[in-house]
């Protein structure tokens, strides 16, 4: 230490926007009059598949979106791309249910298995994963997120607050009120 004091900025204080409001890209789940929270997550994030497991029977409107860094995990944006893909033909939900449920099996020859076994047109949506139109999506989400300080995943946000980590059970009481 050289006695000189320190004061590291905090997350918060490094955000340039904040967070966007409910996007037409959000993938919702639960019930319309349901509290409200939006989950930052990455498909390749071991944290994120707890959160998916402790929120999934919350009742909870859980809006999804992407926080997909390429350079930390390699598989990161194509996960999420496969998984806009699979949202193109309504599947979105039960992609992202599979791949948080195994993520051992996230390479491609496995992403087509769950695309036949899901009934997705397989043509469409390697044509979709593949698209710039997709990709933006997941840009969208990712420095979205960026810009309002998000730095860590999973990362829920509850309409005031930023609560970075895996959801315990206390805080999982406390957002359904």
């Amino acid at each position: 230490m050289c006695g000189v004091p320190c004061s590291l900025p905090l997350v918060e204080d490094l955000r340039s926007a904040p967070l966007p409001p409910l996007l037409a890209t959000d993938h919702l789940r639960g019930e319309p009059d349901w509290p409200l929270v939006v989950v930052y997550a990455d498909f390749t994030c071991p944290r994120c598949a707890l959160a998916h497991v402790r929120l999934r029977d919350a009742p909870l409107r859980v809006a999804f979106r992407h926080f997909a860094i390429d350079a930390k995990h390699p598989r990161a944006v194509p996960l999420a791309c496969a998984a806009e893909a699979a949202a193109r033909q309504g599947r979105f939900w039960e992609l992202h249910d599979r791949l948080f449920e195994d993520q051992g099996r996230t390479e491609d020859p496995h992403l087509w298995a769950a695309a036949v076994e899901l009934g997705l047109d397989l043509d469409r949506f390697e044509q979709d994963r593949r698209s710039d139109a997709v990709a933006a999506v997941v840009r969208q989400h990712t420095r979205g997120g960026m810009r309002a300080g998000i730095a860590v995943t999973p990362t829920l946000w509850d309409g005031c607050t930023l609560l970075p980590g895996t959801p315990d059970a206390d805080l999982i009481n406390r957002l359904t009120g």
